[in-house]
């Protein structure tokens, strides 16, 4: 029988006793800078966040502390769904106008030159 191995959680959810679901620390494993200054950039536009910032413990740890705190008693939970939802989109759309643009590039290598 081979032995299980425990995976650990990709985001854990890390609360102070007694706080409120508007200030919440999330801990995201396996991810760096490139994810947490972009999400932390997309989530600071959301009006309703106070507070939202992100620290890396170590440079040889792959993990982050992410942070936000709202207003109005808004559960932390919600902006971090449309900050990744926003992020998602701004990144499809890269992608897509990227592979148009590739697309439009091999087309015009195809003709000759005049």
């Amino acid at each position: 029988m081979a032995a299980e191995v425990e995976k650990k959680p990709v985001l854990e959810m890390v609360q102070a006793d007694g706080a409120d679901d508007g200030c919440v620390t999330f801990v995201m494993h396996n991810e760096d800078h490139t994810l947490g200054n972009s999400l932390r950039y997309m989530i600071m536009k959301n009006p309703d966040v106070e507070f939202c910032g992100y620290t890396i413990t170590h440079p040889s740890e792959s993990k982050i502390n992410f942070r936000i705190q709202t207003r109005g008693g808004i559960p932390a939970v919600e902006p971090l769904r449309k900050g990744l939802s926003d992020l998602h989109d701004v990144c499809q759309h890269v992608l897509n106008t990227f592979q148009a643009r590739v697309t439009e590039f091999k087309d015009g290598q195809e003709k000759p030159m005049e």
